[in-house]
């Protein structure tokens, strides 16, 4: 049966159903009631935590689906294209808020892609960086709030330590987050000028008039998120107030979005959050099924007698989940790592905060690494460009993002310095 489930997994049948069938099976083989794996399915809906997730989904789509990027690269560009390499700078802002909205930068290179590509190569940029910033530069969007997978692993590691909640999580991806993104706009200034890009002069009357445009939007990160930060809202509060807030402003003020247009965006995000909830709960049952034969403490026996010293310990976590990144997207990830991963963390004196951060930068950058990551994949789709030509393309900036994760493993100061 295990033969016939890892088949269906080549398939590329959904990996809800193949997490039921592992849990049918090895249940199956222990004798255990079936009716556990539906068990579930039915705690998920007592996890308070859970409202925060298709609030945010929602807020996502809305604005992936409206003009927004087109307001904020408006503003990004009249901000900083007076600088060498302004409008990489510009990409690589632009995709990494959307990715920290939608949770996906996958989502990011479908939604922007067709309008980034084009305008960096207009500019001047040689083809390779383009593909580049286009491919990778929103990656590290996950480990700013509200991103959808940074509350999925709160929910799945609180269990197993309480000090891993949304806030702190929220909290812990702001330095590591910015640091990535400092770095990556290097790479843009770099690029501009080897490229000789030409500098536009600056123009108050232009940033004025972006800002105007985007007069509505601007709010949504400051007081929505602020109020996270600053105590005055839990995450499942602010979820509500985003997602009202956005369908307000791109709906009945933008007017962007038509009545027969939202019906297809809540369709999509309902589609997401649906996958995520029936991953979540199969990848559970089968947690629960390895919790009982005591699968987590055999791991920690067998790590703990080969691995004594925490550096190594922390490199030989890095490798394997670059490469979990490259075969796995993050929501399964973090189902069915995480609580395999959380219990040897402790044993080596890891944070849990710090290594939530550290799961996800890694799997973050997985989602580029070639030859498989999946961002290569809908970028060749989405671009038109051979696999072959994005994963060259994106080289470099996986070389600038794997500093900075050496950075954050080995500096927990920056993950932690906001966490109370």
């Amino acid at each position: 049966m295990i033969w016939f489930v890892l088949f269906c997994a080549l398939l590329g049948v959904p990996m809800f159903a193949i997490f039921g069938a592992l849990a049918m099976t090895a249940y199956h083989a222990e004798g255990m009631d079936f009716s556990i794996v539906i068990g579930e399915l039915t705690r998920l809906t007592s996890m308070p935590m859970l409202q925060a997730l298709p609030m945010f989904a929602l807020a996502g789509y809305i604005l992936a689906g409206s003009r927004a990027s087109e307001r904020l690269l408006r503003i990004t560009r009249a901000a900083f294209g007076w600088m060498p390499g302004g409008l990489a700078m510009v990409s690589i802002v632009t995709c990494t808020f959307l990715t920290a909205f939608t949770g996906a930068s996958g989502v990011t290179i479908v939604a922007l892609g067709g309008l980034l590509l084009p305008a960096l190569l207009k500019d001047g940029y040689r083809e390779k960086a383009a593909l580049g910033l286009v491919t990778s530069g929103g990656n590290m969007g996950v480990l700013f709030a509200p991103s959808l997978p940074l509350i999925l692993y709160a929910i799945i590691a609180q269990p197993i330590s309480g000090e891993v909640t949304i806030d702190a999580l929220f909290r812990a991806g702001i330095i590591p987050g910015l640091l990535a993104l400092a770095v990556l706009c290097a790479y843009g200034v770099w690029a501009g000028l080897h490229a000789q890009i030409p500098r536009r002069p600056f123009a108050w009357c232009e940033l004025g008039a972006a800002l105007k445009e985007a007069k509505w939007e601007l709010p949504l990160p400051f007081v929505v998120l602020g109020a996270i930060y600053g105590g005055f809202l839990v995450a499942s509060e602010a979820a509500v107030i985003t997602a009202a807030y956005v369908l307000v402003v791109e709906v009945l003020i933008y007017r962007e979005i038509p009545w027969r247009k939202l019906t297809g965006i809540i369709r999509n995000t309902v589609v997401l959050v649906g996958g995520v909830l029936l991953i979540l709960g199969m990848g559970m049952a089968i947690t629960n099924y390895l919790i009982d034969q005591e699968v987590p403490q055999l791991i920690l026996d067998w790590v703990g007698t080969r691995i004594e010293s925490p550096i190594v310990f922390l490199i030989a976590l890095n490798v394997f989940l670059l490469a979990v990144g490259c075969v796995m997207d993050i929501y399964t990830a973090t189902v069915v790592i995480v609580p395999l991963l959380a219990p040897l963390a402790v044993r080596y004196g890891i944070n849990p905060v710090h290594l939530a951060i550290i799961f996800l930068a890694n799997l973050a950058i997985g989602y580029s690494t070639p030859p498989v990551g999946m961002n290569l994949f809908i970028a060749a789709m989405r671009l038109n460009r051979p696999l072959m030509k994005l994963a060259a393309a994106s080289l470099a900036l996986m070389g600038l993002m794997l500093i900075t994760l050496l950075l954050i493993t080995y500096w927990p100061a920056l993950s932690l310095v906001f966490v109370k």
